[in-house]
């Protein structure tokens, strides 16, 4: 029988059906069921919490708390779809500030799994429980129990058998259990949590610390020197944000985002406008393709953000996005220029040697007011000496020191004889001086360049090994940054006598005609010329002057461009055309740099930002401690 017009084709569900599938958007795996249960736990005022798994939760998920409980009439309400305690009018929605408030959570579970609630309220005179599954509520029962909840979630996806299946092994699901239970561990270091999986230990940090020891507690203390502590206290501007937290030095950083935990009012998020910031603050000092590690700790008023945009609460809604996005930001940026981001070796990784004992001169610079100090001309007069000197011998320490004593010797006879003219020229002895004492040059002034490519040096802590050309890639790339933000006129290019013409794709050409601007001012004078041409006009003077040829240069930077996407921000695009050109006008690997070279690029290190990473990501400089020396050489 065919049906007729009167017929209804809409159906109101079943509420069991209703529940599995709101159950469907906020139960995906015992994890979620973990999630959810705690938070109540942490809603509910608890300051211990003990999580129990069997099978990574797919057999049984218990959450028991010491929170507030409840009383025996609120038991069927808290198995009812929409019931809540923490919401009761439609503006409470404006400034939610309790992790749940929907009310469907355990409605939801009880949908595809066996629920059990014991609870009790304090007072009482014992616990009261309660079973539900399948759409069914039991009757509320009284039974013994602690002050506190404790709800249990059995067999999960047992009426749901298509779901069940596509569950991973219990050990996998153990471990997404695991990680939300760090994550509210991170967010809560107030609170104690316990978690036993089959009858084991998986996690137990005790109530009562404080945020650093948490996170510490949490991501490893043998971190504690590779992370910065960063805040915005001081940048606070009256508007309400606030930000504690802790950032991974470059060395840290991760092939996935998963070590960034991220956490707002005490809710993990995971949130588009704060990951920008991580990576802008970043910039520069990781590779492409690696993210960082931070635990960062987010204050909002309640009103200022929208928690109610996503099923499973991870995504929220910034009143003020730029806002937050500055803030993290700049508070990473200060953290991170305070911290000494030169990386360590790692002695056991390390069965090299180092051969040979050729060093270069020191960079010396005498205080001339003393006796017997060679001054700074006659010094380098003697470098020059030394250099110029036809030999088959390495240039060595020694060789150099030798000439450097030499002239002191002879500076010592000129000032004796001074002394001895003054004196009438009577014999004239300075009492207490035997021989020309030369000072020692500061520790951080000694340079060797290895292969004409590295630089060796020391610090405090050990030996640092500098790649020349990554360092002066980032000093150049500081350089003509704050060059071209700073003033308002262009670089200083040279005009082609004819325009060299480039073939390119049309995308391309397109994207040279709204870049013009931008390259003007950096010193490139470029138009489409067709739609797969483009012409050169001027190129900058500085990479002329470095042997770059604009018909190498321009198809490689719009291929760069191009890559990071077709609409990069003005700041993107700058950063990308001042990174390609501080690479090509930066001396390579195999260019031999004088001692003057030497000395003014070390000094750089010391004054432009972020010199410990080149602007790719990749370190200028790596660090061999004192300790890792010694183990080396077997002293320890």
């Amino acid at each position: 029988m065919s049906p007729t017009t009167t017929d209804s084709v809409i159906r109101r569900l079943p509420p069991l059906l209703v529940n599995q599938i709101a159950a469907g958007e906020v139960i995906e795996r015992p994890a979620s069921i973990v999630k959810e249960l705690v938070e109540n736990a942490l809603d509910a005022g608890a300051t211990r919490i003990r999580v129990e798994l069997e099978r990574g939760g797919i057999e049984l998920v218990r959450v028991t708390d010491d929170g507030k409980g409840m009383g025996s009439i609120d038991l069927p309400l808290a198995l009812a779809p929409h019931a809540t305690s923490k919401i009761a009018r439609p503006e409470d929605l404006d400034r939610i500030g309790t992790l749940g408030f929907r009310g469907e959570a355990i409605a939801s579970i009880a949908s595809v799994s066996r629920v059990r609630i014991r609870s009790r309220r304090s007072g009482a005179d014992g616990a009261n429980e309660i079973e539900g599954a399948d759409g069914n509520v039991g009757e509320v029962k009284p039974a013994p129990g602690p002050v506190g909840t404790s709800i249990e979630a059995r067999n999960l996806f047992y009426n749901t058998p298509a779901r069940r299946k596509f569950l991973k092994t219990p050990q996998t699901e153990k471990q997404r259990c695991m990680e939300w239970l760090r994550d509210l561990a991170l967010a809560h270091p107030a609170i104690g949590f316990t978690c036993l999986n089959d009858g084991r230990e998986a996690m137990n940090v005790p109530p009562g610390q404080g945020p650093k020891e948490r996170a510490l507690a949490i991501v490893g203390t043998e971190l504690e020197g590779e992370m910065v502590e960063v805040h915005a206290d001081d940048l606070d501007d009256g508007r309400g944000v606030s930000l504690w937290g802790l950032a991974g030095l470059p060395s840290l950083a991760r092939p996935t985002a998963k070590a960034q935990h991220v956490f707002l009012n005490g809710r993990t998020i995971r949130d588009k406008v704060v990951q920008h910031a991580i990576r802008e603050a970043y910039r520069g000092l990781i590779e492409p393709g690696r993210h960082p590690s931070a635990v960062l700790m987010l204050e909002v008023p309640p009103d200022a953000v929208d928690v109610n945009v996503h099923p499973a609460k991870l995504e929220v809604r910034f009143r003020d996005r730029s806002l937050v996005h500055q803030v993290v930001l700049r508070a990473i940026r200060r953290g991170l220029e305070r911290a000494d981001l030169t990386p360590d070796t790692v002695a056991t990784g390390f069965d090299g040697r180092f051969e040979g004992t050729s060093i270069l001169p020191p960079t010396y610079r005498p205080p001339l007011d003393e006796p017997g100090v060679v001054d700074a001309r006659a010094f380098a007069d003697s470098i020059k000496e030394v250099l110029a000197k036809p030999t088959n011998e390495p240039l060595t320490y020694d060789r150099v020191q030798e000439a450097l004593d030499e002239q002191a010797k002879k500076a010592f006879e000129r000032r004796v004889e001074d002394m001895r003219t003054r004196a009438g020229g009577e014999p004239f002895e300075q009492p207490g001086v035997s021989q020309p004492q030369v000072p020692m040059p500061r520790v951080a002034d000694r340079v060797l360049q290895v292969h004409n490519s590295y630089l060796l040096t020391q610090d405090a802590r050990g030996v640092v090994i500098v790649d020349q050309h990554a360092l002066h890639e980032r000093v150049m790339f500081e350089k003509l940054f704050k060059r071209v933000l700073g003033e308002a006129r262009p670089l200083e290019s040279q005009p082609l006598l004819t325009p060299a013409a480039i073939e390119v794709s049309p995308a391309q050409a397109e994207l040279v005609g709204s870049l013009g601007d931008l390259l003007a001012k950096i010193g490139i004078e470029a138009e489409a010329f067709g739609p797969a041409s483009v012409g050169v006009r001027a190129f900058p003077t500085f990479l002329f002057e470095r042997g770059v040829d604009p018909a190498d240069f321009i198809p490689e930077l719009l291929d760069k461009l191009e890559r990071e996407g077709s609409s990069p921000t003005a700041e993107e695009a700058l950063r990308d055309v001042l990174d390609m050109m501080a690479c090509k006008a930066a001396v390579k690997a195999g260019d031999r740099m004088s001692q003057s070279e030497l000395e003014e690029l070390m000094q750089l290190r010391e004054e432009v930002e972020r010199s410990s990473n080149c602007p790719h990501g990749r370190p200028t400089s790596i660090r061999l401690t004192i300790a890792e020396l010694e183990k080396l050489f077997g002293r320890r």
